[in-house]
């Protein structure tokens, strides 16, 4: 095959009015542009419905790049052809024989447009074109056998009125809308696994992230710090064309003092803390909420009486995308996306733990162990932060 265009793919922006959909796709155009450049690529993108095309001379790492993209469900290096049966026979045939190693095959064809587009049906090129391919696997000595279901050589086919493309993959992208398309939200950022997994599911919803790293002093550490950039950095990279900066809160002196006059309630007023300062850097950023790498009971204070103790902080939502999630799930999504191995150490916040923290907190017993300016601090903090620039 000698592909010279990639089918970029998208999903939900289909079912959006006209209005917002122009836009979203306006949206994404631009973003893959970024990527591109990010990457040293380049490529003219062409917009049709529900369809956009890239024509490059780089199609397999433009297809890379578009996999990495939010809002693209999947990517395709691609072949155009004549809208012919002819044209497109001929392409399943080179491909074929450049790339079948054996196995079952199918053929997967759509045609768009009106039916006086084209003498033919995609179930007809299907049946035709699978009959062109059946006799070049048994000229290459291969005993051919047709698996619609679950093939092991898969060719595919996408015919238009003016073009045809013939394609082998589909590379899968991340789905979700494109970035920038929905207002920012404030990312709490611990250097473990969860919080930046979370942060990188509401980018794919189209939020960019301020991302907010509470430095808990002598409880974290610079390894801590270290590794909650590293995350950011990794998740700055999927938003070439967004600024982002590491927003880096110094919570020591606080951390220190609920230690020293809270129990088992601690970890609770921490957490009601970190929301608070999170709502502060929101407003001075323009952000719309929180996002939090919690899950219900994978730790004491996210128990969902917990959670309910902790989110009467701040009066922003406080989105927490791995709700529901299991740990395993959370682990694999983090390899995915290549946040895992700089969030393989364990956060500062197991240091502050007491040895029986209370996993069933009651509201007032919270407000009336806790700091009375604990929310004064966080406003504090938060206004004395360090920004740090991501280089990219």
């Amino acid at each position: 095959m000698h592909p010279d265009v990639v089918l970029v793919r998208n999903g939900e922006l289909g079912v959006k009015s006209e209005q917002v959909r122009r836009k979203m796709e306006d949206r994404l155009a631009e973003n893959l542009r970024a990527m591109f450049a990010a990457r040293g690529l380049t490529g003219d993108i062409e917009r049709r419905r529900n369809r956009l095309f890239v024509h490059t001379d780089e199609p397999d790492a433009v297809a890379d790049a578009a996999a990495d993209t939010f809002g693209v469900v999947s990517a395709s290096p691609a072949e155009t052809v004549e809208p012919t049966l002819e044209a497109i026979s001929s392409a399943l045939v080179d491909a074929t024989e450049a790339h079948y190693d054996g196995g079952s095959f199918a053929v997967d064809a759509d045609r768009a447009g009106p039916a006086s587009a084209h003498p033919f049906t995609s179930p007809e090129i299907e049946s035709e074109c699978g009959a062109a391919v059946w006799d070049a696997v048994e000229s290459m000595g291969a005993e051919p056998a047709v698996d619609l279901d679950d093939p092991d050589f898969r060719l595919c086919v996408e015919c238009r009125p003016d073009e045809a493309y013939v394609y082998l993959e589909r590379r899968a992208g991340p789905g979700g809308l494109p970035l920038g398309t929905q207002r920012p939200v404030v990312a709490l950022v611990s250097g473990g696994i969860d919080s930046p997994v979370a942060a990188w599911k509401l980018m794919a919803r189209g939020c960019p992230v301020v991302p907010v790293y509470v430095d808990l002093g002598d409880y974290g550490g610079p390894d801590h710090r270290a590794r909650a950039r590293a995350t950011v950095e990794t998740l700055a990279g999927y938003a070439p064309g967004e600024p982002m900066s590491l927003h880096v809160v110094d919570a020591g002196a606080v951390v220190a003092d609920l230690e020293a006059a809270m129990a088992d309630l601690r970890m609770l007023s921490l957490r009601r803390f970190m929301l608070a300062t999170a709502e502060a850097v929101a407003e001075a950023e323009a952000a719309v909420g929180v996002v939090t790498g919690e899950a219900i009971g994978q730790k004491s204070s996210q128990t969902s009486a917990n959670i309910a103790v902790t989110d009467v902080a701040t009066t922003l939502p406080i989105h927490r995308p791995l709700l529901t999630m299991d740990k395993a799930d959370i682990t694999n999504l983090a390899r995915d996306i290549g946040t895992f191995e700089d969030a393989t150490v364990d956060t500062g916040c197991n240091r502050v733990a007491p040895e029986l923290p209370e996993t069933n907190a009651d509201l007032d017993a919270v407000r009336a162990a806790e700091p009375d300016d604990l929310f004064e601090r966080a406003r504090t903090c938060a206004t004395a932060r360090e920004v740090v620039p991501i280089e990219r």
